[in-house]
């Protein structure tokens, strides 16, 4: 038996330890931010972009970030958050070019039209090569969720996003009246958990409004340093609100 056993142990510590070496770091997803609207005619074309990111990979974190500065509108988009615009403006600040929709942000870096596919894509591609990320996970305790972020180099904040996967609405009115729009990652809350100075840490919140779940780890300057999701075990498909 002992000629057998040998091999599998040794293939057995092979696998932990390259599950816990800097692999584990290089497979945090690409965050993808989308700041949108309903009441955006550009919107829907990039919101369906977003959704097949979410669909086709594993590796990239989608999120999109309803605004509220198209609400003067005749049509209130039901999911924009004043949190959101909030986050925009202050991408704005760093990367220039001002606040619009549908703009894309790829791990706080990089800017660019929501629905360039190419572009977006290309900048994805260009994400995946950065350096290691920090660990990061994100995980149920009971009612609440811890958030545990590894050690590194910099300082920055964790923020806890809920979000809903998917939701079906009617627009009513505006320049998107009449149509149906399938929306992916719908972020329905942002709290910022703490700052993180190098150490490793570990954060315990209430479950966030929203289906699901997502961990940043953000960098002073924007660049996302970490990312996690909250995987959903036991969980069907995801409701649909048909507005």
């Amino acid at each position: 038996m002992r000629p057998i056993q040998r091999p599998i142990v040794l293939i057995a510590a092979a696998l932990i330890c390259a599950a816990a070496g800097p692999t584990a770091a290089a497979e945090r997803p690409v965050v993808v931010e989308l700041f949108t609207s309903q009441s955006c005619s550009s919107c829907p074309p990039a919101e369906a972009l977003l959704g097949r990111l979410a669909r086709e990979h594993a590796d990239v974190l989608p999120l999109a970030f309803h605004v509220t500065y198209w609400n003067h509108l005749n049509w209130r988009d039901p999911y924009a958050l004043p949190a959101a615009t909030a986050r925009q403006e202050a991408y704005a600040a760093r990367l220039g070019g001002g606040a619009y929709t549908p703009e894309a942000v790829i791990d706080g870096r990089t800017g660019l039209v929501g629905s360039d596919e190419a572009g977006l894509r290309g900048a994805i591609a260009q994400a995946r090569e950065a350096a290691p990320a920090i660990p990061a996970t994100l995980s149920r305790e009971g009612d609440r969720v811890a958030a545990r972020v590894g050690s590194g180099h910099g300082v920055g904040r964790v923020l806890l996003i809920g979000f809903d996967p998917s939701h079906t609405t009617r627009v009513l009115r505006g320049e998107n009246a009449g149509r149906i729009i399938e929306q992916a990652n719908i972020v329905r809350s942002i709290h910022e958990l703490g700052p993180w100075s190098g150490a490793a840490a570990t954060f315990t919140a209430a479950r966030p409004e929203g289906e699901t779940a997502a961990l940043l780890l953000q960098a002073e300057d924007g660049g996302i340093l970490g990312a996690a999701r909250l995987d959903r075990p036991g969980i069907g498909a995801a409701r649909e609100a048909l507005r």
